[in-house]
């Protein structure tokens, strides 16, 4: 068994061989909380979790952290738009965000640091930094010196002569590309005491300390959305490796949620909420809209996409649901998933031929259920409960129990309207009005349906599309 990844540094599909083995450490850039979150921010966490259960399966022990960005200058810039305390900001924005991870069944991670709980580790990595001769200070900032580290830009191939020069009016900047480690202090802002007067964070610095800090001079995977990949990630792996540290093994990238093309952006105003979202669709449907593309693909939104997921994942849900009441009880899920699901996953995380995997097993078990086959179908959905919690979508576990009476109560309203009509069709049979009786259920089968005459009365589910 060899899991293999794209390494966005190698610029291709590379086996995975872990610094420690057994063991699987891996840093995630998480949120910069200044606002509330949405479905873009939460698929970056969701691919990384699905990665992790991957990971858990294939039985390595997986150290997870995600970091959290509660001071920048977005956050400041929002204090004194609303006049409110900076923390505040922070503090509510954190908390949306884990709601919205929550309610998506994401594995809490091993460690969640936020920025400023660690700046003294800052101040020692830019000590080091200063007496390398990588950085230096200038009017109470502190820049990193890109000239001085050889391998920078190599995560993002590109020439350091053809970067923009945003700061080129900074006094005391040597080069317009150096970028700022630490801010010096400005009137109303936080500030933090250091060897260079007092100041504030910069943002690339945070995740470089913490990384070190709770995994060490070297770890496994680093990650997160394609957009860090320049200036966030290319900055780290020059503060880290210039300061002495091996830093990432192998660096993983998420692509976007996009509208209209468009990189999914509160400064864009085309973001969905993921507190609006969960609020209009079963928050296991949106984990499998945003779960099950392939994390290197973009996902472009819609609501005729997240219907045909809505689809998609009933066809399972309503299999699941079926073979249950046929076994009289819960089955269990099967030891080990099935050799071509393992297969896919192992390829760079192939979810998306995963899941078709799981499809194949589902239309199997129906099969097994048409011919009353309860030994093949119990079979059957044992495997895909086994494939469905990798993916975190079984829908029997215990976490999507919260959303089950809200599902119920959806499909309670749905199976009160569908049973009207089918007692329509009922009548018209028992007064031998044949062609109305099947002009209702073609109708019906239009709309998705498919209706089963069993000895107890007519039932329905949601056919395949």
């Amino acid at each position: 068994m060899t899991i293999r990844l794209y390494d966005t540094s190698a610029r291709q599909i590379r086996d995975f061989t872990p610094l420690v083995p057994g063991c699987v450490s891996i840093y995630l850039c998480g949120a910069t909380v200044q606002a509330a979150p949405h479905i873009g921010h939460v698929r970056s966490y969701l691919n990384f979790d699905i990665a992790r259960r991957w990971f858990q399966y294939r039985g390595y022990d997986v150290t997870f952290i995600r970091n959290v960005t509660d001071i920048d200058d977005k956050i400041i810039t929002k204090s004194a738009e609303q006049g409110r305390p900076w923390w505040s900001i922070g503090y509510e924005n954190e908390r949306a965000f884990n709601d919205g991870y929550q309610a998506l069944g994401c594995l809490p991670p091993t460690y969640e640091p936020r920025a400023t709980g660690h700046v003294p580790e800052m101040i020692e990595m830019m000590r080091g930094l200063i007496e390398r001769g990588h950085a230096y200070e200038a009017d109470g900032s502190v820049y990193f010196d890109v000239r001085s580290f050889p391998g920078y830009l190599e995560l993002s191939n590109q020439d350091i002569d053809d970067l923009r020069q945003p700061d080129e009016g900074v006094a005391g900047k040597r080069d317009p590309r150096d970028f700022a480690m630490w801010k010096a202090s400005r009137p109303g802002e936080p500030d933090w005491e250091t060897p260079w007067g007092r100041g504030r964070p910069g943002w690339h610095l945070e995740c470089s300390a913490m990384a070190h800090k709770y995994l060490g001079s070297a770890f496994d995977i680093h990650g997160g959305g394609r957009d860090l990949i320049f200036p966030h990630h290319e900055n780290e792996i020059a503060q880290a490796k210039a300061y002495g540290d091996d830093f990432a093994a192998y660096w993983m990238h998420n692509a976007w949620v996009t509208m209209a093309g468009e990189k999914m952006s509160k400064s864009l105003g085309n973001s969905v909420l993921v507190s609006d979202m969960v609020q209009r669709w079963r928050p296991i449907v949106l984990r499998y809209y945003l779960g099950t593309p392939h994390y290197r693909s973009t996902i472009e939104y819609s609501e005729e996409a997240l219907r045909e997921a809505e689809s998609a994942f009933a066809r399972i849900e309503g299999f699941v649901q079926r073979v249950v009441e046929k076994a009289g009880g819960v089955v269990e899920p099967a030891a080990e998933v099935p050799p071509a699901f393992a297969e896919a996953m192992d390829d760079d995380l192939g979810v998306p031929q995963a899941l078709a995997i799981v499809h194949t097993a589902v239309r199997q078990g129906n099969s097994a259920l048409a011919a009353d086959d309860k030994e093949e179908a119990v079979a059957r959905l044992a495997e895909v409960r086994a494939m469905l919690a990798v993916l975190g979508l079984d829908p029997l576990d215990a976490h999507w129990a919260g959303e089950a009476d809200r599902g119920d109560d959806l499909h309670g309203a749905v199976d009160t309207l569908v049973r009207l009509v089918l007692e329509q069709r009922e009548a018209a049979r028992a007064r031998k009005d044949w062609a109305t009786a099947d002009a209702i259920r073609d109708q019906l089968t239009q709309s998705g349906l498919v209706i089963e005459d069993s000895p107890s009365g007519p039932r329905w589910t949601l056919g395949p599309r």
